[in-house]
């Protein structure tokens, strides 16, 4: 008799070891998890203020380039009026009205 009694306990022991053992790996497993989520949720948050920075210096650059657009479109405008075309032949061709009074400095 004190041999199965012996056998019933170390049989019971052996039980709430697997018992425990058990209930460890479940925790490991959750933190682990767990663990695995905040890195990913880190590395999330980082990649976000990438983009958002990128976002930014997409948005500045395209707000320059349409100032330059209107700049360009001005001056496209600007070359289309006769003022500019006299400008044009007085200071690169040289040329003159036919009533115009030339002055040159010696």
């Amino acid at each position: 008799m004190a041999a199965r009694s012996v056998a019933k306990a170390k049989s019971r022991r052996i039980r709430e070891r697997n018992k425990n053992l058990g209930a460890w790996v479940i925790l490991l497993i959750v933190v682990l998890v767990l663990g695995v989520s905040t890195v990913g949720c880190m590395q999330l948050r980082q990649k976000n203020k990438a983009y958002q920075a990128r976002e930014e210096a997409l948005e500045e650059s395209l707000a320059e380039e349409e100032e330059r657009t209107e700049e360009l479109e001005e001056f496209e405008a600007y070359t289309q009026t006769k003022k500019y075309v006299e400008e044009v032949a007085k200071d690169k061709l040289g040329l003159v009205y036919e009533d115009e009074i030339i002055f040159k400095a010696e």
